[in-house]
């Protein structure tokens, strides 16, 4: 069964609506994070999946899995999940990671029904910016701009996408 959302296919989850819990991901080995909660509280922030000295490479993986499912268990149930879906990475080890890291995303949320969707680098940088290829600095100061504190690019790019899911309604408003 796919769960992940078809923005032409049909209506996204209510994003807008502060009945469900949603969560935004910037993938990486810093990963960035920004969840809507139940009562439209939102918190952010980053979550390392770097592999220790002794781990073994699946071991980041796990690690992600657990993270998600705590997070689900703690603030959610989790209602929707929206990514930023990178088309080019600048090595081939970020790549790899990327592509484990939304590999591990989208078999959780398929194994309990939670739809997801990937959105375009461009598309987040252009809602929050005005510019689809604006700078990490330019990405952090629009999060500083809307009242939140990112401690990085990561957590600016995932607050961004959180923003765009709630004020387009996941692309459908």
């Amino acid at each position: 069964m796919d769960h992940s959302l078809e923005r032409a296919a049909g209506p996204a989850p209510a994003a807008g609506s502060f009945d469900r819990c949603i969560l935004a991901l910037d993938l990486g080995t810093s990963t960035g994070w920004a969840l809507r909660a139940l009562d439209g509280l939102i918190t952010s922030g980053t979550a390392s999946f770097r592999p220790g000295r002794y781990d073994g490479g699946g071991m980041r993986y796990l690690r992600f899995t657990n993270w998600l499912t705590e997070l689900d268990r703690l603030s959610g149930p989790i209602a929707a999940i929206w990514f930023e879906e990178v088309r080019r990475h600048v090595g081939t080890d970020a790549a790899h990671v990327y592509g484990g890291l939304m590999a591990t995303l989208t078999a959780w949320a398929e194994l309990r029904g939670v739809p997801y969707a990937g959105v375009p680098v461009g598309t987040i940088k252009r809602h929050a910016t005005g510019k689809g290829n604006a700078p990490k600095q330019a990405m952090i100061a629009a999060a500083r701009a809307r009242g939140f504190s990112p401690a990085d690019d990561n957590e600016a790019d995932a607050i961004a996408l959180l923003l765009w899911a709630i004020e387009t309604n996941g692309g459908v408003a």
